[in-house]
């Protein structure tokens, strides 16, 4: 831990209660695109993406996510959903 002052050692305190935050939310939305990613029913899919993307915002609003990777991920969780339709 920082030994400078008082509000180096709050920053500190600070950042590792985000880290475990953040890394919770992220192992969130790893596990929802995981049971997306395995699901086989239609219409379940649809339902596991709608979460998907309401995860992959609200991380992009608390600033966990930068914007074009959730982007990305949504982008790609879409052409897997219409593959599953097609096929």
């Amino acid at each position: 831990m920082a030994n400078v002052n008082r509000s180096a050692r709050k920053r500190v305190r600070q950042a590792e209660k985000r880290k475990l935050r953040n890394k919770s939310y992220k192992s969130f939305v790893k596990t929802l695109t995981k049971k997306f990613r395995a699901e086989t029913d239609p219409e379940k899919k649809k339902e596991l993406l709608s979460l998907l993307y309401a995860a992959l915002d609200k991380g992009v609003s608390k600033g966990i996510f930068h914007r074009n990777t959730a982007a990305r991920r949504k982008k790609k969780a879409a052409l897997l959903l219409k593959k599953s339709l097609e096929g």
